[in-house]
Parts: C-alpha cells; sequence; structure tokens
C-alpha cells in the first residue's frame, strides 16, 4: 500500500451520483434514482466522467470494452472503482 493510496478518500456510491450528476454527463439524474437503475453513458460524458474521477479522487481509469461493460448502474460504477482503485 503507498502513502497516495492510504490518504485517497473511498469513493461511495454519493459520491459516484454527485459525479454523473454534472450537467456535462446527466444534467436531469434525479435525485432519488436507485442504484441500481440502468444508466447509458455517451462516449463524452463518459470522458468527463473519468477526467473528474481524476480531478476529484486522483483516480486514473483507462477506458476499454470490459470496463465500459462495468458503467451501467451507479452501484456497479462504484463496486468497479473499489475492486480496481481502492487499497
Amino acid at each position: 500500500m503507498t502513502a497516495e493510496s492510504e490518504t485517497r478518500p473511498r469513493i461511495t456510491a454519493d459520491a459516484v451520483r454527485e459525479l454523473l450528476s454534472d450537467p456535462k454527463i446527466f444534467s436531469d439524474l434525479p435525485a432519488d434514482l436507485d442504484d441500481d437503475a440502468d444508466l447509458a453513458l455517451d462516449s463524452l460524458g463518459l470522458v468527463w466522467f473519468l477526467h473528474q474521477l481524476e480531478l476529484r479522487y486522483g483516480v486514473e481509469v483507462e477506458p476499454s470494452e470490459a470496463f465500459l461493460a462495468e458503467f451501467t448502474s451507479i452501484r456497479r460504477i462504484t463496486a468497479y472503482l473499489a475492486d480496481v482503485h481502492e487499497p
């Protein structure tokens, strides 16, 4: 475990929801959207989400086909980030 990973904040479902509610991603994301509701990120929204994720949390994610399959709901995005990018 590195010093960087020890200080990196945990990315929660609420944090993912906040990032997704950016007007450049989902301008009308319902506040009460269920964590398992299906999401469809377009390519520009995905790029902006990844950019914001890196700026706010220092997490760099390179998109790939397998990666895109995981980003279908708030819960799946949160789980992916926890599995791949947290200590």
